[in-house]
């Protein structure tokens, strides 16, 4: 039975990985996006039209780790510096976007589908998150990441990301599912989440730092592939022991790593785990689509797709000039993120679990998510002229920001210094890597930041911002 299980396993991934490799060359080569390949492949291997491919909730089960990994590394790029300049776009532009386009789409649902409030709500507020993986390659692609246009839109990403566990606990709140009911209570889960994250935050600076200055000095790059997934499954496996959220403690792992010098090598060593990992992830979910409650319902799908991208695209439009954002600039944003995103899929499976929504309803607003992520690209096409003048406009012409630096320096030595030295002294901001420990930690006591890494390797240059530095 184990050998049978076994070649199961290796012959279904020929066509998962076959037919994905296709639909994502394809996709990507039309501008769609790789997230649509992923579950377009995933609905044609699935057991609903060609049948090559079967159990898709054990496959969910496993590749919801990539949920996890990705978290983990939304929470390194959450640096207090950072965090304090983005502030106001994060947490006043984030919060009012989620909230209101939340409130705004879960009414609609409501109002259409007679549905009961709760069930409104686990269909209405996760359809105002965003797709992270398909905004941030736009944004890539259009080199408008690192400009202020781009920073506020992954200011309200970032928020998104960071919602998905108040969402999950607010499902959790609302379920119907008796095993849940006999849970603890909602004050014994507050300690129960403020003791892990404690925890967690101890663990970080009392054991992973010595571990991670342990393998730096041996030179391993394997150990550090090994310990950076070891933290991510350790941490995300605490709060899942707990009765939390998996996610939550993954993106702990991440935050208290996100001032470490070894973030950068632990971006580059997690990054294709996370991939390949989310890439399974929306297999499954194509998978497990139900294509025949979408195909007697299509009107249905196509006006709620609809109304979705308008509520959203106005919405984000008037918060955005709230915030003092112009109007070329604001339609842009609410163009840029009014579809539904991929951690839409991860809450209705909740709302599934809890007995908040049937299956049926969860494949039919998994459709209209995917609907929608396919009108963007077209919708920034069509849009292109009258979103024409953000990047000549004042706001656009600010000083150069980034995440770090303009600057990239490999290697901490004399010469290093020097160069360093006379690039902080014309305000350049500057991101060093060095692959020695113990300079690491000798510049840290003299108030330098370095980083731990490699200054060889494209996908670690890459993580450190290399492909928008000026030097």
């Amino acid at each position: 039975m184990e050998g049978h299980a076994e070649v199961s396993l290796i012959q279904d991934a020929v066509p998962l990985l076959g037919f994905a490799l296709v639909f994502v060359l394809i996709f990507r080569k039309l501008g769609l996006g790789a997230t649509l390949g992923f579950l377009v492949a995933g609905a044609l291997v699935g057991p609903q039209m060609l049948g090559l491919v079967g159990d898709a909730e054990s496959k969910l089960g496993i590749a919801e780790l990539g949920i996890a990994l990705l978290l983990f590394l939304v929470g390194l790029e959450l640096s207090p510096s950072r965090l304090w300049r983005m502030r106001r776009d994060i947490f006043g532009l984030g919060l009012l976007q989620v909230v209101v386009c939340g409130v705004a789409v879960a009414g609609i649902v409501w109002f259409v589908t007679g549905s009961s409030t709760a069930a409104a709500l686990a269909l209405g507020l996760p359809l105002a998150l965003s797709s992270t993986a398909q905004v941030l390659p736009l944004l890539q692609s259009a080199g408008r990441l690192r400009t202020p246009f781009g920073e506020r839109a992954f200011a309200i990403l970032l928020f998104q990301d960071l919602s998905i566990v108040p969402l999950i606990t607010i499902v959790a709140a609302l379920s119907r599912n008796p095993a849940d009911l006999n849970g603890p209570p909602g004050w014994l889960l507050g300690l129960y989440t403020l003791g892990a994250i404690m925890g967690l935050i101890l663990a970080g600076r009392f054991l992973l730092q010595p571990l991670f200055r342990l393998i730096g000095n041996l030179g391993e790059r394997e150990m550090f592939v090994f310990a950076g997934l070891f933290t991510v499954i350790a941490a995300a496996a605490l709060m899942e022991w707990l009765g939390l959220s998996a996610a939550l403690g993954a993106f702990i792992a991440g935050v208290m790593l996100a001032d470490s010098p070894y973030r950068h090598e632990l971006e580059a060593d997690v990054e294709p785990f996370r991939a390949i990992l989310l890439g399974l992830f929306f297999l499954a979910v194509g998978m497990s689509l139900d294509l025949h409650a979408i195909a007697e319902r299509p009107f249905f799908v196509a006006g709620m797709a609809l109304a979705l991208i308008v509520t959203k695209m106005v919405i984000i439009m008037a918060l955005a000039k709230l915030f003092g954002v112009k109007t070329r600039s604001a339609f842009a944003l609410g163009v840029l993120l009014s579809q539904g995103g991929e951690f839409g899929f991860v809450l209705f499976a909740q709302a599934q679990q809890a007995f908040l929504i049937e299956p049926e309803a969860a494949s039919i607003f998994g459709a209209i998510i995917t609907v929608s992520m396919a009108t963007t690209p077209f919708l920034m096409m069509l849009t292109k002229d009258l979103r024409a003048e953000p990047l000549p406009s004042a706001e656009g012409m600010d000083a150069p920001r980034h995440d770090g630096s303009n600057a990239i320096v490999v290697g901490y030595g004399r010469f290093g210094q020097t160069v360093a030295q006379m690039l902080i002294g014309q305000n350049i901001p500057v991101t060093l890597i060095d692959s020695d420990v113990e300079m690491i930690e000798t510049a840290g006591s003299f108030g330098m930041k370095v980083y731990y890494g490699d200054g060889t390797r494209t996908d670690l240059l890459r993580q450190a911002g290399a492909a928008d530095a000026e030097l």
